[in-house]
């Protein structure tokens, strides 16, 4: 017990050793959502019921957005930081007033959602018929707590993070799959569909309550203020409103994605979800951990006005996003069949639904490295409290996102060659709906529309130095990598085909792990002949024994 405190109390001060910790807590929990679809594909199968199930999710997590964007850790910390300096008890009257502005918030918005529900969930899935309209109804209203208790759990993060907590903060979606796994194997088969809604919630106040302890013993647990300083909170409110609009523009891009789904055949969007959760784990695992790790440093390098450490702890994590990317990508176009039949390829999940999910991953996968940096260039951005750029740059990728969604939908059912060009690339040619990965090619084109518009912006707003971060050298050498690894990959899956046979999971598994190994080693040796920077760094983070090193002390030690 006393070992398991020690970690949840320790503190990372360096990007590289919380990166790496908060991937490998990531990685498992992405594990666990590995299994919670497996789960899902297995005991449901793609059809209307899961349709409807993700279909639920939709209205719930834009309010998440919209409501949980006041008490998001990239909008707060820097509010926050500032006001500890200062005095506890400063930052501590401002987690009240702002905990207590959410949540009348949130329950007022909620309240409001609950009434409406049928309007929303007719308008916003078309195809759906009547009896699929009244249970997703049903269905997104149970959802409702969830965002009120993520919420909450996000602003237990802004404390968690703040005081370095990683691990506490890495662990909370673990635990909110663990909560959904639930659902779906014990309340599932007694509440029928409404069980995985419970799930859910169960796996919400999970994430909340794995941050307690720690909140507890900072002195930071919010309570309900009753004379609150508008003033501040309005000039959160100020700051948070662009990330608000930020952020519920994917969210509503997705929502358009998944309308357009629900008017195509039924598990369309099963398969659009199942895909989309796929090429989650590396971005979650390489994006979303170096921008996390990344942030509360570039606040102090930018309080501090560090211009030159600010650009550089940039930078340092783009390179080690594309060193890991790049060659994850590879690996996922290469083995994509394998990873889905692995993964979902098991009861109620046919062939016809590992292929089109296959097809549909092979397309999304590609934008990983773009989805990474944008993620991290957009924590650079609030870092440095300059919040509305990055609602006008997402705001034209989304609307060209939404478009080239429209226009590749259009193009592939009015002309055979360009739909019988894709469906043979992705060997889907005899497979009925077809048509779902056009969905996923216009994402990830948006995506590296928004990478491409967001790179030229910072490189001005940040007076980018040119030639001296190595970003083009470090480009060059992981693409190389990447090829190596999958020509080398694809040739060990021709020549071991005969060697595993296709009708079990742990036969495809192994044809795909040997195959994929052989080529990771051959990258990894290229890029060590190279001198790859990235592949020096990593090798002497794992040698250093991050995970044993002393923990740190108080807060102003590593700020």
């Amino acid at each position: 017990m006393e070992r398991i405190m020690k970690i949840f109390n320790k503190e990372f001060s360096k990007i590289g050793e919380a990166a790496i910790m908060l991937a490998f807590l990531t990685l498992l929990s992405q594990f666990l959502g590995i299994f919670r679809d497996r789960f899902l594909s297995g005991r449901i199968g793609t059809g209307e019921t899961l349709d409807m199930y993700y279909a639920a999710f939709r209205v719930p997590d834009l309010l998440l957005v919209f409501g949980a964007s006041l008490v998001s850790v990239s909008i707060l910390m820097p509010f926050f930081t500032k006001k500890l300096t200062n005095s506890k008890e400063e930052a501590k009257k401002f987690i009240d007033d702002i905990f207590t502005t959410f949540f009348s918030f949130i329950i007022i918005i909620s309240l409001v959602l609950l009434v409406i529900m049928p309007f929303l969930i007719k308008i916003l899935f078309p195809g759906f018929n009547e009896e699929l309209i009244i249970q997703t109804t049903q269905l997104s209203r149970i959802m409702l707590l969830s965002p009120i208790l993520l919420g909450i759990s996000n602003l237990f993060a802004t404390i968690t993070q703040t005081f370095k907590r990683f691990f506490v903060y890495a662990i909370t979606p673990v635990f909110y799959n663990i909560g959904i796994i639930i659902g779906i194997i014990f309340f599932y088969p007694v509440f029928g569909v409404y069980g995985l809604a419970y799930g859910v919630i169960l796996g919400a106040l999970m994430h909340l309550a794995i941050q307690l302890p720690v909140v507890l013993r900072e002195g930071f647990l919010p309570k309900i203020s009753w004379d609150i300083k508008w003033k501040q909170v309005l000039d959160v409110v100020k700051h948070s409103l662009p990330r608000t609009i930020t952020l519920s523009l994917s969210k509503i891009v997705f929502i358009v994605f998944v309308s357009i789904a629900s008017t195509m055949i039924a598990g369309t969007i099963s398969v659009f979800q199942f895909s989309y959760n796929l090429q989650s784990v590396p971005l979650a695992i390489i994006g979303i951990s170096y921008s996390i790790a990344a942030f509360p440093i570039l606040v102090g390098y930018f309080n501090e006005k560090k211009h030159d450490e600010f650009m550089s702890h940039v930078m340092s994590p783009i390179r080690q996003i594309v060193f890991w990317s790049l060659p994850v990508i590879s690996l996922f176009i290469i083995l994509r069949a394998q990873i889905v039949r692995v993964i979902l390829g098991t009861g109620n999940f046919d062939w016809s639904d590992t292929r089109l999910t296959a097809a549909s991953l092979a397309l999304f996968i590609i934008s990983v490295v773009a989805q990474s940096i944008v993620f991290l260039l957009i924590r650079a951005y609030y870092a440095a409290g300059k919040t509305w750029k990055p609602f006008w740059i997402n705001l034209f990728a989304s609307s060209f996102t939404v478009i080239f969604a429209f226009l590749f939908l259009y193009i592939f059912n009015t002309y055979d060659s360009f739909r019988i060009f894709f469906e043979n690339l992705l060997r889907i040619r005899d497979v009925e709906g077809s048509s779902v990965v056009m969905l996923s090619l216009a994402y990830s084109v948006g995506m590296f529309l928004n990478l491409f518009i967001f790179w030229k912006a910072f490189k001005k707003d940040f007076t980018y130095k040119k030639g001296v971060y190595g970003i083009r050298k470090s480009f060059i050498q992981s693409f190389a990598a990447s090829m190596i690894i999958g020509i080398v990959a694809y040739g060990m899956l021709q020549l071991t085909d005969s060697w595993f046979g296709q009708n079990t999971t742990i036969d495809v598994f192994g044809h795909g792990f040997v195959s994929g190994v052989v080529g990771i080693v051959v990258g990894g040796l290229f890029l060590v002949f190279v001198k790859n920077k990235e592949t020096e760094v990593f090798l002497k983070t794992v040698k250093r024994k991050f995970w044993k090193k002393k923990v740190y002390g108080s807060l102003g030690q590593n700020l």
